[in-house]
């Protein structure tokens, strides 16, 4: 004679028997494997340590590289006032933002300042470029040094900068 457990079977096999069961308990393993897996980007990482920035301004005789001029930039690049004007304001500043971190870590790309950003194109595109020029030449402009406007820099006074107003700075 069987036992009452043999004549039901066994409760995990009656269990994936079931095929909704079945197909429901793999949709929650893969959704959950799906979360682990990307909840690495769903919040921003806070990047560490202080990106390169050249101490001392260029010695005498370094020619830096040019700063794009308004004419340079097109499309996307100039969509917004705030985008060209940036680049007028740091022409006017480029031993200055030569010896300026850039706190979106652009040295990974090879930038050694924040002069390097807008070399080319790169500083429109990018809001923290941006805010940081505006609040290197805003500081420049009230006669601060390289070294303070440096420290507000790195102490992120310059993300309290609005682009939408500053781009009427002169």
């Amino acid at each position: 004679m069987q036992s009452k457990i043999e004549q039901l079977g066994d409760p995990m096999t009656r269990l994936f028997s079931n095929k909704t069961v079945y197909r429901s308990l793999t949709l929650a393993v893969l959704i959950l494997a799906t979360l682990s897996l990307s909840a690495q980007w769903a919040a921003p990482q806070e990047e560490s340590g202080v990106p390169a920035y050249n101490a001392a301004p260029p010695t005498k005789g370094t020619k830096l590289p040019p700063i794009l001029t308004k004419a340079d930039l097109w499309g996307a690049d100039a969509q917004y006032a705030y985008q060209t004007h940036a680049y007028e304001l740091a022409a006017k500043i480029p031993p200055l933002l030569h010896q300026q971190p850039c706190y979106c870590y652009c040295d990974r790309m090879g930038h050694n300042s924040l002069h390097s950003c807008f070399e080319n194109a790169h500083g429109a595109r990018c809001d923290i470029c941006l805010k940081e020029v505006y609040f290197a030449y805003g500081q420049y402009k009230k006669h601060q040094s390289a070294t303070q406007i440096r420290k507000g820099i790195m102490a992120g006074e310059w993300r309290q900068v609005d682009l939408q107003t500053a781009a009427a700075m002169n």
